[in-house]
C-alpha cells in the first residue's frame, strides 16, 4: 500500500505548502498531490482574493524540490487547458522528475472560476463529451512513437510529436470521476489509474467502492480492456481523533466521504480497502504546514502498513 497526501493549495502560503512538502520527502511518504482550482472552491466573494496555487506549475515545482516523491494533480480541470497543450507540460515534468508524474485529470465542474477567468462552461454533456475526447488525445501523445493527426469535434493535432515525452514508462493517465456511464468508460478506454473521491460526496464505504469497481470491470469488459491494467486508488478526507463529538462535527462538516476515528478505526478501513484491490491512498484534510500531524500519521498510520 502507498500513501500520499492532497497538500491543501488554497487560503494558504507557498511556506506552508513548501514545508509540507518537505516533510513528507523526508519521511515515509510516497506521493505528494495538488488539486487544480483558480478560486478557492466554495468561496464567497471575498473569499475569491484568497490564494488558489495554479495546480501544474505547482506541482512541477514541488517536483523540483524532491526527489522520491511521485507528483500529481487530484485533479486537473480539463475546461482550463488544451489537452494537446496538457500533454506537452506533463512530458516536460516526468522528464525533469525524471519519471514521477501521473497525469490526472478530470471533466471539470466549478462554473464561478470559468465566469471569472472569462472561460466558457459548457453543458454536462458537452464537458464530458470534450473529457472523454481529450482523453483519447492524451492518450495518443504519451503512447505513440510517431507524429500524431488527431481530428475531433473539439481538439486537433496536426503532425503533433510530444518530444520530451515519458521518461520512461509512458505517463499514467488517471481519469478523475466515477459517473458510471461516461466517466468510468472514458477510464476503461483510455485511463490507467481509478481514484475514488471522498471529497465528491458519495461515501467512503468499501461497498461504495465495489459497487464503481464492479461498474468499471464491466466497462472494460465492454472495450476488451483487462481491469486488472488499471490502479485503483482512493482520496480519503481522514481526520484521527478519538474524540466522538469531534468526530460528529468534521463528518458532518466535511461529508460522508470522509473517515473519522481512532488510529486503530482508520487502519482497519484502509486494511478493508487494501484487501479489495486499492493500492493507494492519498489523504485529504490534512492543512498545508502541519509537519507534526504529517508525522503523526507516519507513526500511528503508515508504520501499520510497511
Amino acid at each position: 500500500m502507498d500513501f500520499g497526501v492532497q497538500v491543501n493549495v488554497y487560503r494558504t502560503s507557498w511556506d506552508d505548502v513548501r514545508a509540507s512538502v518537505e516533510a513528507m520527502e523526508a519521511g515515509d511518504w510516497d506521493s505528494v498531490w495538488f488539486a487544480d482550482h483558480f478560486i478557492p472552491p466554495g468561496a464567497n466573494p471575498e473569499q475569491e482574493a484568497l490564494t488558489a496555487f495554479e495546480g501544474l506549475s505547482a506541482i512541477a515545482f514541488a517536483g523540483g524540490m524532491t526527489k522520491k516523491l511521485r507528483l500529481g494533480n487530484l485533479v486537473l480541470g480539463n475546461t482550463y487547458r488544451n489537452p494537446a497543450l496538457v500533454a506537452k507540460i506533463a512530458g516536460t515534468i516526468d522528464t525533469a522528475s525524471q519519471g514521477r508524474f501521473t497525469l490526472a485529470i478530470g471533466a471539470g465542474w466549478y462554473k464561478r472560476e470559468h465566469e471569472a477567468y472569462g472561460w466558457t462552461f459548457p453543458s454536462m454533456k458537452e464537458r464530458q463529451d470534450r473529457f472523454e475526447e481529450a482523453c483519447q488525445l492524451l492518450r495518443l501523445l504519451i503512447h505513440s512513437d510517431e507524429p500524431v493527426d488527431f481530428h475531433g469535434t473539439y481538439y486537433d493535432a496536426d503532425n503533433a510529436r510530444l518530444s520530451p515525452g515519458s521518461y520512461d514508462e509512458p505517463i499514467p493517465i488517471m481519469v478523475g470521476g466515477t459517473g458510471p456511464k461516461r466517466t468510468l468508460r472514458t477510464l476503461a478506454k483510455y485511463g490507467d489509474v481509478m481514484n475514488l473521491d471522498g471529497w465528491a460526496g458519495g461515501g467512503m464505504s468499501l461497498e461504495y467502492y465495489q459497487y464503481k469497481a464492479g461498474i468499471l470491470e464491466q466497462h472494460c469488459e465492454d472495450v476488451g480492456r483487462d481491469p486488472a491494467e488499471i490502479r485503483r486508488t482512493l482520496l480519503m478526507p481522514c481526520y484521527l481523533t478519538e474524540d466522538k463529538n469531534l468526530i460528529e462535527r468534521v463528518v458532518g462538516g466535511l461529508g460522508a466521504g470522509t473517515v473519522a476515528g481512532s488510529r486503530q478505526y482508520i487502519v482497519d478501513r484502509i486494511g478493508e480497502f487494501q484487501d479489495a484491490g486499492i493500492a493507494e491512498i492519498m489523504f485529504g484534510g490534512l492543512g498545508s504546514g502541519d509537519v507534526e500531524r504529517l508525522k503523526q500519521y507516519e507513526e500511528e498510520i503508515i508504520s501499520a502498513f510497511r
